[in-house]
């Protein structure tokens, strides 16, 4: 008798001021299924509107933030594109941002989608397993959720250029370094001290916190609104490549992508 695996998902709850939104699909490295982008969404949205939340903490079970997408799930055959509904927040705060600030934690692999979904928060607590790799360009892909323009606004022009092309694999030293993360604690505790920040800050003046976080905002939007108008136009460049296919075709057969620039 065999048993499948738990599908994926994204759990919230309540503590407090807080809400703790948790990635769950262990099994498979918290790897994300159309499903979990929808409950992150969800969750993102409930945080912002709800008047009786202060701050949120995105974190994940198990040994990893997560290993990014479900590929098969987003574009192999028979997937079919989901987008955000109008006026919820979106995963990566691409169409709609969250007013409430979002400290995240993270741990072992924090792959793709994951510095993408880090890069929307304001704090980052993470173990000092962590392993960050922005690693689109391995399969035929680029950056399409904020990746791109945010490793520069967090990192400078230098650093950021350095990881989005070599395409390396660094750890949390490195990521604490060069402003991706603002604290590295031991693996194991990096929820509970995201928790004990996000608490901290949901003890202040929610309007003046709000405020706050977006006056700093305004100083991005020129510039990421120039950006992510772009994004379209990245994704149609990349998407149905000789390269993308390869690197789809060497990820599900495990061996390097041969790539031939077409």
């Amino acid at each position: 008798m065999t048993h499948e695996a738990p599908a994926g998902r994204v759990r919230h709850e309540r503590l407090g001021h807080v809400l703790k939104i948790t990635i769950d699909n262990v099994t498979r490295r918290n790897s994300f299924i159309p499903e979990m982008m929808e409950e992150l969404s969800e969750a993102l949205t409930l945080l912002d509107e709800d008047p009786e939340l202060r701050a949120g903490v995105l974190c994940a079970e198990g040994g990893h933030f997560t290993a990014g997408l479900d590929m098969p799930k987003f574009f192999g055959p028979g997937a079919t594109a989901r987008t955000t509904p109008e006026g919820q927040v979106d995963a990566f705060q691409l169409t709609k941002t969250c007013r409430k600030p979002i400290v995240a934690a993270v741990q072992g692999i924090t792959y793709t989608i994951g510095i993408e979904m880090v890069l929307a928060c304001d704090i980052v607590v993470a173990a000092d397993d962590a392993r960050f790799c922005q690693m689109e360009a391995k399969r035929g892909l680029a950056p399409l959720a904020g990746g791109n323009f945010r490793f520069l606004t967090r990192m400078g022009w230098g650093d950021a250029m350095y990881h989005l092309l070599l395409v390396d694999e660094f750890g949390a030293a490195e990521a604490h370094r060069i402003g991706l993360v603002q604290e590295v604690v031991p693996a194991g505790s990096q929820v509970e001290r995201a928790l004990e920040l996000a608490e901290i800050i949901a003890k202040n003046a929610p309007i003046g916190i709000q405020i706050t976080k977006l006056t700093a905002r305004k100083f991005y939007e020129a510039a990421e609104a120039t950006a992510i108008a772009a994004l379209p136009d990245i994704r149609a460049a990349v998407m149905g490549t000789e390269d993308m296919k390869e690197g789809m075709q060497s990820f599900i057969e495990r061996r390097p992508a041969v790539f031939t620039g077409r």
